[in-house]
């Protein structure tokens, strides 16, 4: 009884785990899998597994994008946070920090910057926050963490992605080589038919 609470659990997880990515099911018997309802031609059965596999695509396409952005994000934040250590290092001084700050791509502007303990940070979507510079530690940590974590999660669902392909892959050429052996059958068929 613990075993199939066990297996089941873990069944669970990796639902969870891939969760929105439909698992391809492997066509173990082929001459059954064309006897399903909507495979009554090899290239009906052709069309919905090409289907299938366009599907995946379009979810690998979404998940890489999301994945490129990860991997720029996390950069910026570690930056971000390094700067805030400076920062809070450099706020017990009372000479002013010497910086430069970048205005426009590639255009920097030397500035000097008096001891604080405030920060604004960017939120996105044009959003700007002033933070203690400790609560905006806190938060750029936690979103780097939740970064991180969100990166180690999209490479594994591109792994199980990369996984359905495969399948699907095999099961196409699962099925056209059975029409193949079948059409061949026909022809013979016929040509003894004939003779």
């Amino acid at each position: 009884m613990a075993a199939t609470i066990d297996n089941s659990n873990a069944a669970q997880a990796t639902k969870r785990k891939h969760l929105g990515i439909p698992e391809a099911a492997f066509v173990e018997d082929v001459d059954s899998f064309m006897k399903q309802p909507g495979n009554e031609t090899a290239d009906s059965a052709l069309r919905k597994l090409d289907e299938q596999y366009q599907k995946y695509k379009y979810m690998e396409l979404n998940l890489s994008q999301k994945k490129l952005r990860l991997k720029n994000q996390i950069p910026q934040i570690t930056q971000t946070l390094e700067i805030l250590r400076h920062m809070q290092k450099k706020k017990e001084t009372t000479e002013p920090m010497e910086t430069h700050f970048l205005l426009a791509d590639n255009v920097y502007c030397k500035a000097s910057v008096p001891p604080t303990d405030k920060v604004c940070l960017w939120l996105g979507a044009n959003v700007m926050l002033e933070y203690d510079i400790d609560e905006a530690q806190a938060l750029l940590e936690k979103n780097l963490s939740t970064a991180s974590r969100n990166l180690e999660t999209l490479v594994d669902d591109l792994d199980f992605l990369r996984d359905q392909f495969t399948t699907v892959e095999v099961n196409m050429a699962r099925v056209y080589n059975w029409d193949v052996k079948r059409r061949s059958k026909e022809v013979l068929l016929k040509s003894a038919d004939k003779s």
